[in-house]
């Protein structure tokens, strides 16, 4: 294995520091809008600078829709809001080609996935075919309609919603698809003094305008600095040792959990892992990523990576326990 080469993390520490300068001013003017809810908005802004996407789960009116909506205003972003339903079709989302009689011929009408914010609502309730549309555009960054292939416009990042309340009616997420996504985000009530906040700025008629403060063309630069973040060789092998104890429990001390997991996390697993820490550690001004840093995203990439058996889930052991399990005993570096 190669040997990695020496870095000048002063120097570095003080690149990223300079770099994500623009991150307070991200967050102050989101909290116009969005009160409380900071793990909401630092996943979101893991996603961006990640060039990766998120799936939110939490019950309606947790502002996940006005957390995107204000993230593109912020950025000065296109944004677009796709309502899934079960007679959506795959041209809703793409766009398709249209007979113009007067050319006697086709053009193409662009759907709204050409948007660098695109939120899918309620993405388990439209069929597999339409999810799959969406889930290509994620994963290539590109979309074909007919014979012709288009790029999407950077920076593109999809924020999709489900509604664990109701499950009737809805086509759940294949396991395949859900590992496309990078930090599966469970979002909570806010706690009595924040939403006394939020009664207070909906009495008033809402929170302060959203004013652009960042160029899109930042947010581009960011996306290519997070990646100099410097990663020790023991960071590198601690994510590891997470990774591989959702596979072998029994190698790490865990055999109790082994007849818990049906499958564990995949190498798109330990990337996201790896990316979203030194996004995390970007995000806290820092150089550097250090342990603390991949237990703060390590739930939001694996809780949607792990498969719970019968067995779990007769004895109500989610995902989200056995994670915490496996943190609470890798050794940490």
């Amino acid at each position: 294995m190669e040997e990695k080469t020496p870095v000048d993390i002063a120097a570095v520490n003080e690149k990223i520091n300079q770099e994500s300068a623009f991150i307070d001013l991200l967050v102050q003017e989101m909290n116009k809008t969005i009160v409380g809810q900071k793990h909401m908005i630092e996943r979101l802004l893991i996603g961006l600078l990640g060039r990766g996407h998120i799936l939110l789960e939490g019950v309606p009116g947790l502002a996940k829709t006005l957390a995107i909506n204000s993230l593109s205003k912020a950025v000065k972003g296109s944004f677009s809001r796709i309502q899934f339903t079960p007679d959506l079709l795959p041209a809703d989302v793409v766009g398709t080609m249209i007979y113009n009689i007067k050319e006697n011929d086709f053009s193409i009408k662009k759907g709204p996935i050409f948007a660098n914010f695109v939120l899918a609502d309620e993405i388990n309730r439209a069929p597999a075919k339409v999810q799959s549309a969406l889930l290509e555009a994620m994963q290539e960054k590109q979309v074909t309609i007919g014979d012709e292939t288009f790029k999407l416009q950077a920076p593109f990042l999809v924020m999709a919603t489900q509604n664990p309340v109701e499950q009737e009616g809805t086509y759940p997420l294949p396991e395949a698809q859900v590992d496309r996504f990078m930090l599966k985000t469970v979002i909570d009530y806010p706690n009595l003094n924040d939403e006394q906040l939020i009664i207070r700025q909906n009495l008033k008629g809402g929170g302060s305008e959203i004013n652009p403060v960042v160029e899109t063309a930042q947010i581009l630069r960011a996306q290519e600095v997070v990646r100099e973040v410097y990663m020790d060789e023991k960071i590198e092998k601690y994510i590891l040792d997470l990774i591989f104890a959702t596979r072998y429990p029994e190698k790490y001390g865990l055999d109790n959990i082994k007849p818990l997991i049906s499958f564990g996390a995949s190498p798109r697993g330990s990337i996201n892992l790896a990316i979203a820490s030194q996004c995390y550690a970007f995000i806290k001004r820092r150089g550097y990523v250090v342990p603390e840093d991949v237990r703060a995203v390590v739930h939001d990439v694996l809780r949607h990576r792990i498969g719970v058996t019968y067995e779990a889930e007769a004895e109500n052991v989610t995902s989200e326990e056995i994670v915490g399990r496996i943190v609470n005993r890798v050794e940490v570096p």
